[in-house]
């Protein structure tokens, strides 16, 4: 039987060997070392000392074992963090990303009415939305998606948070969605080409959640198309894209009429999210 690891020693070792599937090794580590102990980071600095019980290292071999094998920490965990709310994850949606999170804040921005209508194409976990709903408590949200295991997934989520301005309904992006009007229509559709390469290294995530024909800008140009059937008069519409196609996607909503375009950049310095009004 293996020698009792203290908490340090443990996410030392651990720390080392994630470096080979994680450019955030320290981080993952530490959060594999919260999920099995049920503790905050805090609780780690504090008692670094702290010898694992035989029952917490086996359970934590399991866990580095997975991980390193390619599978996300979000699905090993069952759960992950956005915009300061925990949700549920599943295999069926995307792993909600810190990115992302820019659209969030983009939207809380805005200058909207006060009771405001918001659409939320694409929802997967809900995590666009309940975030928006959670911060903005008198907005009303719609948040749809062509899946039902995602609709079913976002409305636990919903639940679960107690979060009672958000609807969530099954819907192939507007379908279901006739004669209604929207402030504001925010998504993160599918924008990575069928060929990308960089898809390798999402293959445990739904590859329908991930890829778009036409270069990846099929679903961006279905969205931007149709939206100002469903906004009311200088409604705007934001979404999320891939690092290179800020140019394209400002172009499809000039075409559809969108005034006041403009790209901003993410967290790491790429362009992440464009949108404008219509028609303002």
């Amino acid at each position: 039987m293996s020698a009792a690891l203290t908490l340090a020693q443990w996410q030392k070792q651990a720390q080392l060997q994630l470096a080979a599937v994680s450019q955030t090794a320290d981080i993952e580590a530490r959060l594999c070392l919260c999920h099995v102990l049920n503790v905050s980071s805090s609780y780690l600095y504090s008692f670094p000392e702290r010898q694992l019980t035989a029952t917490e290292q086996t359970q934590l071999s399991t866990l580095l074992g997975a991980r390193l094998q390619g599978q996300p920490l979000a699905y090993l965990f069952g759960y992950w963090h956005f915009f300061d709310l925990q949700l549920e994850v599943s295999p069926s949606t995307l792993i909600p990303r810190p990115d992302t999170e820019l659209l969030v804040e983009q939207a809380l921005s805005l200058p909207l009415p006060t009771n405001a209508k918001v659409l939320d194409l694409g929802t997967g976990t809900g995590a666009i939305a309940l975030a928006l709903a959670h911060n903005k408590p008198q907005w009303q949200l719609t948040a749809v998606d062509y899946i039902s295991a995602a609709v079913q997934l976002a409305e636990r989520n919903r639940a679960q948070l107690s979060i009672s301005n958000c609807t969530v309904l099954q819907s192939n992006w507007f379908a279901a969605l006739t004669g209604q009007r929207f402030d504001l229509i925010v998504s993160n559709p599918p924008y990575i080409d069928p060929h990308d390469s960089h898809l390798a290294a999402l293959r445990y995530e739904p590859i329908t959640a991930l890829t778009a024909e036409q270069h990846g800008l099929a679903d961006i140009r279905h969205i931007v198309q149709h939206a100002p059937e469903y906004l009311q008069p200088n409604g705007w519409l934001y979404l999320e894209h891939g690092y290179d196609q800020a140019d394209a996607v400002q172009q499809l909503l000039h075409d559809a009429g969108f005034s006041q375009v403009q790209s901003l950049r993410d967290y790491g310095g790429n362009w992440r999210i464009s949108g404008g009004c219509y028609p303002c």
